[in-house]
């Protein structure tokens, strides 16, 4: 029997060597990311370049269980998160149904159709004996239909379904990453802002005294009512302060709440008032090259950009023959006892070669568009190395120059507490009235809200150092997909 009389032979033959294609594979491998020169070393003078400790929980690290409680809650609580977790679900059910492409789609079937046919019409029903207008056809079967990847773009289309998976499970870390900043930055603002209050409300208080004792001198004619005004006006301005720094306060803690997916208010008390600034430590940060390999926006844009390296491919397969098998088979007949008889069966199968030979260029249109996405893509990739290195220099200078200004102010508030204790002594040995007192703790007060300041402020660029050294997730330092993806090369 030839392959020619035998249509199931020469459908199987042919399928078979659609299968033992050499290797085609349409549209350009990927080979990696392009390289990007990252300089030599840090530009920041005097960093740490020891080996970064584990910053995927650096917040553990502070000293303070209540920052740790929080930060904790929003990881496992907040929105945004879970918009990335949907969005990863979403992601994922897209790379299944690219990967379900290979397999041959099968469905099955069973239907009673009861009809009558014209005895006038074409086909001479009372004129055929055993044939009747009326019938009932008794049916149950199935159809199959796969398509041959003879190009390989099914192929493209699940490594590109799949990198687009691994970009949406970073960009979710990304997210993780800027919550823990947040919540901890509007912890710390709180903190400060608490601290400066109670220093505010004390100077009130000291200004209170030093008005009150201003117009017990006047009483006695050894002071001019001039000096009641400017004192006066002191308090007030003194106490005009007091609200914003309240008002600072409640909006940090306010803050925390859709942070931690929770009403706004959750967060006001008790845990308002155990907000503190915690010690700030010097940070190893590594080696500069090294920090692209935790930061996840980087990882993300290297993953979208083999997305789009594969989606070239899938265009390219478009330009190339389409193989499609469809068959089908089951048992039909006009009576119940006779269905599932042998002589009742059907089967039928169907290859089908299409090419688009002539369709205006369209292919060739869209393999330049995927061309021309996947250059944006790779600019994109060397853009989020560059931002990535600037925002972790500007970070570290940043932090650098606050534990420079917080040590400067330490000294100048150590300056401010002996020459309190100097006044103190003054006033037991009677040299120094007290309204000289009460002007140097106001100083002391001025010089510890300045502290307060630097310290909070200083807390606050710590964060924002962790977050540009992409602490907060465990990076896939050792990864197949990451650990060979970012070749970079120092120089200019």
């Amino acid at each position: 029997m030839s392959h020619a009389r035998n249509p199931i032979l020469a459908t199987g033959l042919l399928a078979a060597s659609a299968l033992l294609l050499p290797g085609c594979v349409a549209g350009p491998r990927y080979a990696g990311p392009p390289a990007v020169a990252t300089g030599h070393g840090w530009a920041e003078a005097g960093v740490d370049t020891a080996p970064v400790a584990d910053l995927s929980r650096w917040w553990a690290t502070l000293g303070d269980p209540v920052l740790a409680r929080l930060v904790e809650t929003a990881l496992a609580q907040n929105l945004d998160l879970r918009q990335a977790s949907a969005r990863i679900e979403e992601a994922r059910a897209l790379r299944d149904r690219a990967i379900g492409r290979q397999f041959p789609v099968i469905g099955a079937g069973a239907s009673v159709n009861q009809r009558r046919q014209s005895e006038n019409g074409p086909l001479p029903v009372g004129a055929i004996p055993g044939l009747t207008a009326a019938q009932t056809i008794f049916d149950v079967g199935f159809d199959a239909a796969w398509e041959a990847d003879l190009a390989g773009g099914q192929r493209q289309a699940r490594i590109g379904a799949t990198a687009r998976l691994d970009a949406t499970r970073i960009e979710a870390e990304a997210v993780r990453v800027r919550i823990a900043a947040e919540v901890a930055r509007n912890w710390f603002d709180a903190g400060g802002a608490g601290e400066e209050l109670k220093l505010q409300r004390a100077t009130v208080a000291s200004l209170r005294r030093t008005l009150m004792l201003t117009r017990q001198r006047a009483a006695l004619g050894d002071a001019p009512a001039a000096e009641i005004d400017a004192v006066a006006g002191q308090l007030a301005a003194a106490e005009a302060l007091v609200p914003g720094i309240a008002a600072r306060q409640r909006a940090a803690l306010l803050a925390l709440g859709p942070l931690l997916g929770s009403p706004p208010e959750r967060e006001l008390a008790p845990a308002g008032s155990e907000a503190k600034i915690p010690e700030l430590p010097e940070l190893p940060v590594g080696e500069r090259a090294e920090l692209l390999r935790r930061r996840p926006d980087v990882l993300a844009a290297e993953r979208r950009l083999a997305a789009s390296t594969a989606d070239i491919g899938v265009a390219t397969a478009e330009l190339f023959p389409k193989l499609a098998i469809s068959a089908g088979g089951g048992f039909q007949a006009l009576e119940t006892g006779n269905w599932f008889d042998a002589s009742s069966g059907r089967f039928s199968i169907l290859p089908f070669l299409s090419w688009r030979l002539f369709d205006g260029g369209r292919v060739r249109a869209e393999i330049r568009a995927a061309k021309a996405r996947e250059r944006q893509a790779a600019l994109a990739y060397e853009q989020a190395v560059l931002q990535a290195l600037e925002d972790a220099e500007r970070s570290l200078g940043q932090y650098h120059a606050g534990l420079d200004a917080l040590a400067r102010q330490q000294q100048a508030l150590e300056s401010e507490r002996r020459s309190l204790g100097h006044a103190e002594a003054r006033l037991a040995a009677g040299e120094t009235p007290r309204l000289d007192l009460l002007a140097a703790e106001r100083r002391l007060y001025t010089a510890e809200t300045a502290t307060i300041r630097a310290r909070t402020d200083a807390a606050i660029r710590l964060v924002t150092l962790y977050k540009a050294l992409g602490g907060g997730w465990n990076a896939p330092v050792t990864d197949r997909q990451t650990a060979n993806m970012l070749p970079v090369h120092s120089g200019a």
